[in-house]
């Protein structure tokens, strides 16, 4: 029961739907997260935990520099959860907004969004 809970709570906002859409087909920099959300580096951060810690994430370090994307080998019901979100938003105006904005920041050199963030 607590990996439900854990999914479920990782589900309850929107701001960690629309990183973990973001995800769905690609690894993302932390950065190039932040960019996406507008939200504050420390925010973001911790909706990046909460969608780790449910599994529906996995991450890693490479340098200095934090790099996410959905799970390898994910558990059936993470699998499943995965799966349902995409299909319920596959189709959403804000998740294609997203999608545009996405890769527009895929675009910029990743240089150039850390120090943004470094003001």
């Amino acid at each position: 029961m607590t990996v439900f809970m854990e999914i479920t709570k990782a589900l309850a906002d929107a701001n960690r739907i629309r990183a973990l859409i973001a995800l769905r087909n690609r690894e993302l920099c932390v950065c190039r997260i932040i960019e996406l959300l507008q939200l504050a580096p420390s925010t973001v951060s911790k909706h990046l935990t909460i969608l780790k810690q449910a599994e529906l994430i996995e991450g890693r370090k490479e340098g200095r520099w934090m790099h996410y994307r959905l799970p390898s080998d994910p558990n059936s019901m993470v699998r499943e959860t995965l799966e349902w979100v995409f299909q319920s938003l596959e189709n959403s105006p804000d998740i294609e907004v997203d999608k545009r904005r996405l890769e527009k920041i895929i675009d910029t050199d990743i240089g150039k969004l850390t120090l943004i963030y470094k003001k």
